[in-house]
């Protein structure tokens, strides 16, 4: 014998049918908003700033650790300057500056 314990009347089986079209239909709303071309290129454009957004946050920490490596080598732990590495780089500083200044005059005399 046949199993009659689903048996439906044709209201519920209308109903279900129209529940099914509107999830249907909102299925493919959803996908065409999906493959529309702006969505497209505003989700292209957000993986783009996105990544650009984590480069230059890398970059900008790797250039504070060069900073604050640099500094450590010409502050002490106190804040002040540590005299004995100072004045050799200026000394370095204003020699290559003198010779640049004494370049530039022999060329124009």
């Amino acid at each position: 014998m046949a199993d009659t314990s689903d048996i439906r009347t044709p209201a519920q089986i209308e109903a279900d049918i129209r529940r099914r079209r509107e999830v249907l239909a909102e299925t493919l709303d959803e996908i065409g908003v999906r493959v529309h071309p702006k969505t497209i290129m505003g989700d292209a454009k957000a993986k783009v700033a996105s990544s650009v957004d984590h480069t230059l946050g890398r970059a900008y920490v790797r250039a504070n650790r060069v900073v604050s490596d640099v500094k450590s080598q010409f502050v002490d732990e106190e804040g002040s300057p540590r005299m004995e590495r100072v004045v050799p780089v200026a000394l370095v500083v204003v020699g290559v500056v003198g010779l640049l200044a004494l370049g530039t005059r022999r060329r124009k005399g």
